[in-house]
């Protein structure tokens, strides 16, 4: 059911039924005369139909004029006006019809009127309580709603846009790798263009997705390290120590491979002899547990300086706005020789 037609159900139901209670009532305490009973009943569907109509604009003023939007004090000064205003309109529907009950009632004119006035502004003010309470609540969910949307909105904006920031990153220098090979040697050139064909084709892939298993991004950073392997022949060494529980989980694209680059521009091209990579993963708990370790020196005086590099600024923004508080990265000295990058995820990833 729309909001338009719960509206409208609710008003002619209110109004029939408070004017029908108050009917009843009325010839309940008192003596029920036939001919007074017609007379009243023809006043209560007139009473119906001038509630629902007076009320109905009441709301139109209200929506149209944004009066939910007004500081309190404001709404009250309204609302009551509003209230005041529709009670007397209804008196000068309801005087003719009344007119001879009022006039033999032997009480203080002043008492009466008042009485009468409070009588016909009742259900008023409790419609007029009852839709603005209605609107307050509405209009906080609503709010609460598009904040929570634009939020939803701008993350997801935020990290399509580093996202499509890495990739670039990534051809540069998988290219520069390829470009060193061209003049040293023609046929690991070639076998390099052909490596970075696959990677390409699994970053196509993958920008178009939310996420990807563990498993489709070992296989691109494995065609990454089989380049890097080319240009690095034993420099490079390669170690593995993946949980098979693991392989299922889910994580955002290219977030692996950003690491293992950083891990061998950092440690293994600066390495004088030799230098490895270490990729290790383990599912525990409600969560996913990387480490990525390569050789290289971590100096906590260049921290800010290491952070700053293209790779690990933008994972931690992108772990920062996918899942708040909820996925932690560290980079740290393990030992003399080697830094490790770790990484802690949800084990259920969604966006």
């Amino acid at each position: 059911m729309n909001q338009t037609r719960a509206y409208w159900i609710s008003q002619i139901a209110g109004w029939t039924f408070y004017e029908m209670f108050e009917l009843i009532t009325y010839f309940t305490l008192f003596t029920f005369n036939f001919e007074e009973f017609n007379a009243s009943f023809g006043n209560a569907v007139v009473n119906v139909f001038s509630g629902i109509l007076l009320t109905h604009l009441f709301r139109l003023i209200f929506k149209k004029f944004h009066w939910i939007k007004v500081p309190i004090t404001q709404l009250i000064l309204r609302c009551l006006g509003v209230t005041a205003s529709i009670t007397f309109l209804l008196a000068a529907i309801n005087i003719p019809m009344d007119g001879d009950i009022i006039n033999t009632e032997k009480v203080n004119w002043f008492l009466r009127d008042l009485t009468y006035l409070l009588n016909l502004g009742k259900p008023v003010l409790i419609w007029v309580l009852i839709y603005v309470f209605y609107s307050f609540i509405t209009d906080r969910q609503h709010d609460a709603l598009e904040r929570v949307q634009l939020e939803s909105s701008v993350r997801e904006t935020e990290a399509k846009v580093l996202r499509a920031q890495m990739n670039p990153h990534f051809i540069f220098n998988a290219l520069n790798s390829i470009r060193a090979l061209i003049s040293e040697d023609p046929k690991k050139a070639i076998l390099g263009i052909t490596q970075l064909s696959n990677i390409l084709r699994s970053s196509l892939v993958a920008d178009r997705r939310n996420t990807v298993t563990l498993k489709e991004e070992l296989k691109t950073i494995d065609d990454y390290l089989a380049l890097e392997k080319v240009r690095y022949e034993e420099r490079l060494q390669i170690k593995k120590v993946i949980d098979p529980a693991s392989l299922n989980a889910h994580l955002p694209p290219m977030l692996l491979q950003t690491l293992v680059e950083n891990a061998i521009k950092h440690g293994v091209q600066k390495a004088n002899r030799w230098g490895f990579v270490e990729i290790a993963t383990q599912l525990k708990g409600e969560h996913l547990y990387i480490r990525i370790r390569n050789t290289g020196k971590f100096e906590m005086n260049k921290e800010t300086k290491l952070n700053s590099g293209f790779g690990l600024e933008n994972t931690r923004k992108r772990l920062k706005l996918l899942f708040g508080d909820d996925a932690s990265m560290r980079v740290f000295q393990e030992n003399h020789l080697t830094v490790c990058a770790e990484i802690i995820l949800p084990r259920e990833y969604q966006i």
